[in-house]
């Protein structure tokens, strides 16, 4: 839609609902009552903007083999930033969070969530916020996303003024995210899975892949045996300074686990494990560019590995899909964003059907989700 439609239907102010028995309060989005007139010029909108939906005013990206849809989770919402999203996958279909308020770092910032069971994508709520007493609210951060077993959904997420002194706040849902229980805050020290999703090793215990900025960019990895109820971590597994590495991801190839993390250093880098995480190589840089921002990745069913990054060591576009089947030689499989602006921080999961789903911040002001066949990429070498 045109700017001035958008300015037009704006929605107004969020309206508060109780939703939860166990005492959460979820914001919906207003309804917004349209005039005949108003929703024809709406239908002819939508024609239009859904021939290149999900890729905003201009379609610079062509149709790619293994590209199965792309579309946007909201087109309006309560706030003009969001950040960070996250996905997984419920019984009863997808999840989405992210973080949305006026701008990072602002108070207002709270965590937000969408549900698609199958007939598109919910209106945004919000789910969590930083309030502390009636004169103190502190932002919220980084939503991270993870289901557990048939009906058990964790949200992780990070409340406080900075990522120098946020902690780590966990919340349950029983019902795929429909309510949610009380939140509670992580012990001190641990931070929980920071930016991206947790790995659930054999046993049950989940091991999550945090870092810190308090002392240096430092990564670490925390595991729960029992849904967060006690906690245990490594120490820092790289300094802080020779390398700065944060939002660390884990990917499996056999018996053998590996992270590929942000830096400073201008390229992705790694650790490795060969005891479910208790223990990890030296971090190193990869061949990988990174332009100082997040990256994710999963591993396939099939045994590759899929990373989701900006190849590129300044700006956060481009943004690509490449695909390895050793974490150490990659290739190019997709061409998400080329075009100027933010495309950042994507969430990657492979579904029950085989699909990988992605989202990601578009120019700060949208999350974008994309659907693609991992089967069905045509791999490129990387320049």
């Amino acid at each position: 839609m045109d700017d001035t439609l958008n300015r037009e239907l704006c929605i107004p102010s969020q309206i508060a609902a109780p939703l939860s028995e166990e005492g959460t309060t979820m914001r919906r989005l207003p309804s917004v009552k349209l005039s005949a007139c108003l929703m024809s010029a709406l239908a002819l909108c939508f024609v239009s903007q859904t021939e290149s939906f999900g890729k905003g005013p201009e379609k610079t990206t062509p149709e790619q083999p293994g590209l199965v849809m792309q579309e946007f989770i909201y087109d309006q919402a309560p706030f003009p930033s969001c950040h960070a999203s996250t996905i997984a996958e419920t019984p009863e279909g997808l999840v989405c969070a992210f973080f949305g308020g006026t701008a990072e770092k602002n108070p207002d910032v709270e965590i937000w969530l969408s549900r698609n069971q199958g007939e598109g994508w919910s209106a945004p709520v919000s789910v969590a916020d930083g309030v502390k007493d009636s004169s103190k609210r502190w932002p919220c951060w980084n939503p991270v996303l993870f289901q557990t077993k048939p009906g058990t959904l964790l949200l992780f997420y990070k409340v406080g003024p900075n990522p120098s002194e946020w902690w780590g706040m966990l919340k349950i849902s029983h019902d795929n995210g429909k309510t949610w229980g009380k939140a509670r805050r992580l012990p001190e020290g641990f931070v929980g899975p920071v930016k991206n999703k947790p790995f659930l090793l054999s046993d049950g215990t989940l091991l999550c892949p945090a870092s810190t900025e308090h002392d240096g960019w430092q990564l670490q990895m925390e595991w729960t045996p029992d849904l967060g109820k006690t906690w245990h971590r490594t120490g820092p597994l790289n300094d802080g300074r020779e390398i700065g590495a944060i939002q660390p991801s884990i990917l499996q190839y056999g018996d053998k686990l590996q992270i590929l993390c942000r830096s400073r250093q201008g390229k992705i880098v790694e650790a490795w494990s060969e005891d479910n995480g208790r223990s990890w190589s030296k971090v190193t840089p990869t061949s990988l560019p990174n332009p100082n921002s997040g990256t994710d990745a999963v591993t396939l069913k099939d045994g590759r590995a899929l990373l989701v990054y900006n190849p590129t060591q300044k700006g956060r576009s481009p943004l690509h899909v490449a695909i390895s089947e050793d974490g150490k030689h990659w290739k190019t499989g997709l061409v998400l964003e080329d075009q100027k602006g933010e495309y950042s921080y994507p969430a990657v999961i492979q579904t029950s059907d085989g699909k990988v789903h992605i989202t990601y911040t578009w120019r700060r002001e949208l999350v974008k989700h994309v659907v693609i066949d991992p089967d069905q990429l045509e791999l490129k070498e990387i320049d």
